[in-house]
């Protein structure tokens, strides 16, 4: 059986946000995340490419030969058994029947809490494959009363099923992977991580603090940013921006785990 994570200090802040998103918090739902392995799950990561790997006994993070900030869900793992071992579990779990989306269909709809009313696929993790993917297309069309959303770098996959998405599942696509070109190519709403809010304003985008911007079906074709967070490598640029935003990227509080 597959096991849900209960909102993290981000996911929490969305029954505060507008109508179209807090709606689907009536009647005492809550918001859930199923997550996966980092870096192990994500296919197309390249820029944030971060995953926990055991040397003399012990998990440390071990980042991709292109990374430019660290995952901030990798460093969780590392830090945290029951986080590692509650993700990698799931992901076992989905990887056995990768080449047959009806049965990963099955591990989602039998595992997925009655009281469900938001779901973020993956705080950590990403779509593993096209067929990972069509299960959670499903699983949204079967659940039209809750409100899907995912940010993602497995762009083909997306691509070759657009027409498959439910309106309730809201998707993002994430700058820094491998392929970022079809962003623009295929017309994508998309995310970026940026250093400082001065970048975001450069760059005219709004910065999502609470995933209000992600989640929220009206804005399913607005471009935002993140601000960049997460620990991140001593020295790097990425750890001198974190410490110039004195807390402002910073989103504590290990995930609770449901049973």
């Amino acid at each position: 059986m597959l096991k849900w994570s209960r909102a993290n200090a981000k996911t929490e802040r969305l029954n505060e946000s507008c109508w179209a998103i807090a709606k689907y918090l009536d009647d005492g739902r809550k918001v859930y995340s199923l997550d996966l392995l980092s870096g192990y799950s994500c296919p197309f990561a390249e820029a944030c490419l971060s995953k926990a790997v055991e040397v003399d006994g012990k998990r440390r993070i071990k980042d991709g030969p292109k990374n430019e900030f660290r995952c901030f869900s990798a460093s969780q793992e590392a830090q945290y058994p029951n986080v590692y071992n509650l993700r990698k579990h799931n992901f076992d779990t989905l990887k056995q029947n990768q080449d047959d989306w009806p049965l990963m269909y099955l591990e989602l709809w039998k595992s997925i809490p009655k009281d469900a009313g938001i779901v973020r696929i993956h705080v950590a993790g990403d779509f593993f494959n096209q067929n990972y993917l069509r299960a959670w297309c499903q699983l949204a069309y079967e659940n039209l009363d809750v409100l899907f959303y995912a940010y993602t770098k497995s762009l083909k996959y997306w691509d070759a099923l657009r027409s498959e998405i439910p309106e309730n599942l809201v998707m993002t696509a994430s700058y820094g992977g491998r392929d970022d070109w079809m962003i623009d190519y295929a017309g994508f709403r998309s995310a970026k991580v940026v250093f400082s809010e001065e970048q975001a304003e450069e760059l005219d985008l709004i910065i999502d603090h609470d995933d209000s911007h992600a989640a929220n079906p009206t804005w399913r074709d607005d471009d935002f940013a993140l601000l960049i967070h997460g620990i991140q490598p001593a020295g790097t640029e990425a750890a001198k921006a974190l410490k110039a935003l004195k807390g402002k990227g910073t989103y504590s509080r290990e995930q609770r785990v449901t049973a």
